[in-house]
């Protein structure tokens, strides 16, 4: 497929009413045609499914924002040999400048629950980034495939490293303690009770808490209180 058939393709699924919706959402964000998630992951598969997979990832001058967005998650579902894959990643990152780009791209990137060793690897050398989607990019990648036993004290860990001065690093390092509070209260608890966050990103994660559906409503009443303490500061 060609640049131009490609964008003739995503003008033809463009919705108008979508684009003013998400174009709320995502304030700086030019030339969003209003594209729905399923219909970009549909054609993302289709892509990564070819062999000229790279081809695509080399595109620079995506005349769309959904063009960005699908290479993304054509990094998410290619089968390819691993450091093709993280060769091409560590290429797409610096591109990234938006929350939904990133978080698409992270959810997506099924190599890290097939490789998550290496994976793991590749992204610890983001951990001293002062860039702030740098820093998203292993909190969401944190939060969507690294929850689990083997890691979750790796990714505790990991986040309190990050920097935090940027508000969408902030919010996905909040986004990812109550993610992990919600799977592993005590741990994450006893973790961040010993090891602090910046004032900013712990009310973020208390609010994102208490709107979880996940946590318990004691936990819940802890993190009101919490939150309260806060305010008094």
């Amino acid at each position: 497929m060609k640049q131009t058939e490609l964008q003739e393709r995503l003008q033809q699924l463009a919705q108008k009413e979508y684009q003013e919706f998400s174009s709320g959402l995502l304030p700086g964000v030019k030339n969003m045609l209003g594209i729905r998630l399923p219909e970009l992951r549909k054609i993302a598969k289709e892509m990564a499914a070819e062999e000229n997979w790279a081809e695509y990832l080399s595109w620079r001058d995506c005349r769309f924002f959904e063009e960005v967005m699908l290479q993304g998650m054509i990094l998410g579902y290619v089968k390819a040999p691993l450091q093709e894959i993280l060769q091409q990643t560590e290429q797409f990152i610096p591109r990234i400048d938006n929350w939904s780009v990133n978080d698409s791209f992270c959810t997506t990137f099924s190599s890290a629950d097939r490789y998550p060793k290496e994976v793991w690897e590749f992204l610890m050398q983001y951990q001293n980034s002062r860039k702030e989607f740098e820093v998203r990019v292993v909190a969401v990648m944190s939060l969507a495939h690294y929850l689990h036993p083997d890691y979750i004290e790796s990714v505790l860990t990991i986040l309190g490293k990050l920097d935090t001065s940027a508000y969408y690093a902030s919010m996905a390092v909040a986004w990812a303690y109550a993610t992990a509070w919600a799977k592993f209260p005590e741990r994450t608890r006893r973790f961040l009770e010993k090891n602090p966050l910046d004032r900013a990103t712990y009310k973020r994660m208390l609010q994102k808490g208490i709107e979880s559906r996940r946590i318990t409503g004691e936990d819940k009443e802890w993190m009101r209180k919490e939150r309260a303490k806060c305010k008094l500061r």
